[in-house]
């Protein structure tokens, strides 16, 4: 990538985000549908950028200031306030999503590492477009809001697991117990460090020049990222647990504004170079696994909101309002495809589909998700009228 293609990306980018954001729908589709235009595959009339080391070393930077600022907002008083919503809501989403995410992976690709990828892609949702749908739409003062977040946090820690089985997961039985204990072990030393580490952290911090107050804080995630790579895992499990460990201390807020920018311009260049992989032409291929897979996500998202709001004293309007919330699928659907990719213990022409279902099923859910969270309410008072709502009550 040359300095003329990076300054015609982020053109485009910055056009196709103002577009999106002018409909009132999340950037993330356009970011994709930037790198889906500009790639080496179809439309070729527009062929500019090919993937090469540059791109994913750009990528990469992406996926680690993603999950870097995912784990800024876990801390353990969060998920004590959640408390029951995030047992039961979280549970619920668990159960409901990964089964139909797993059914149709099986359905696929057969009992293989592939259909567990498939599963984690359909269950989890996009925290980045629900909390800016939630912002945009002026429903962070909502009652259900609560479950809402409580959900995306449980969803959080699963991934947060699956990361690491993802990338390097699916070999020999002896070698996936292995990477089993290295996760279990890599998650639960940084959350015993976010728990204990607080307090010279925060003095360390508090005593830095700016300067350097940037430098340690990002060379603290990388270097936690480096780490889980040394030790066989994903550099993404690494940088959310850098996240997690800095999110209790008192700098937090002052790290989320230095580095605010950071995350943006390379989450937006992420999206847009895994759009550079994206085949409309393998459309005819996974087109139908799209199809359902939509499907089955309005299914079991909405069903498991419904549920979960009901288990957690919600009437059914705002159940319906907290299954809408969960639909659009976004960075976390992209990232385990994209480390799905690399992985040698999946099947090549199930890498291949892996990555162009990502890409299309994240345009579809993420578009269909923010309207129907838009209109949601509208759409509760006719499915949920009034009388339903009293004798509920």
């Amino acid at each position: 990538m040359t300095l003329t293609e990076l300054a015609v990306t982020v053109a485009v980018l910055a056009v196709l985000g103002l577009a999106a954001r002018r409909f009132g729908l999340s950037a993330i589709p356009a970011y994709l549908l930037a790198g889906l235009l500009l790639g080496p595959n179809e439309p070729k009339e527009l062929a500019l950028i090919s993937p090469s080391e540059v791109t994913e070393f750009v990528a990469e930077l992406g996926i680690v200031f993603l999950l870097f600022f995912l784990g800024l907002e876990f801390s353990f008083g969060r998920l004590t306030k959640s408390g029951r919503h995030f047992v039961l809501g979280g549970s619920v989403d668990l159960l409901a999503n990964a089964g139909l995410g797993l059914l149709i992976g099986v359905a696929v690709f057969g009992m293989s590492f592939a259909a567990l990828v498939l599963a984690a892609c359909i269950y989890v949702s996009s925290s980045a477009i629900a909390v800016k749908g939630l912002i945009d739409f002026r429903r962070l003062g909502d009652d259900e809001t609560d479950l809402v977040l409580a959900i995306l946090i449980f969803e959080d820690l699963v991934i947060a697991f699956a990361l690491g089985f993802v990338a390097v997961g699916g070999g020999e039985p002896s070698h996936t117990l292995i990477l089993v204990a290295k996760v279990l072990g890599f998650v639960t030393a940084g959350l015993a460090a976010s728990r204990w580490l607080t307090g010279p952290l925060d003095r360390l911090l508090d005593r830095l020049p700016l300067e350097f107050f940037l430098l340690a804080v990002f060379g603290f995630l990388v270097g936690t990222a480096a780490v889980a790579e040394e030790l066989g895992l994903s550099a993404a499990i690494g940088a959310l647990m850098a996240g997690i460990v800095l999110s209790e201390t008192s700098v937090r807020e002052q790290i989320e504004e230095r580095f605010f920018s950071f995350r943006d311009i390379f989450a937006a260049l992420f999206f847009f170079v895994f759009g550079l992989s994206i085949d409309i032409g393998a459309f005819g291929t996974v087109g139908w696994l799209v199809a359902g897979a939509v499907v089955l996500t309005l299914v079991g998202k909405l069903g498991a909101g419904l549920i979960a709001g009901r288990l957690g004293g919600f009437p059914s309007r705002q159940s319906f309002n907290v299954g809408v919330a969960l639909i659009a699928h976004g960075e976390f659907t992209i990232i385990l495809a994209q480390l799905a990719s690399t992985n040698t213990a999946i099947d090549a022409g199930d890498r291949t589909d892996l990555v162009a279902f990502a890409g299309l099923y994240v345009l579809v859910t993420a578009t269909v998700g923010i309207v129907l969270m838009k209109e949601s309410k509208r759409l509760g008072r006719v499915f949920f009228p009034l009388r339903k709502l009293t004798q509920e009550a």
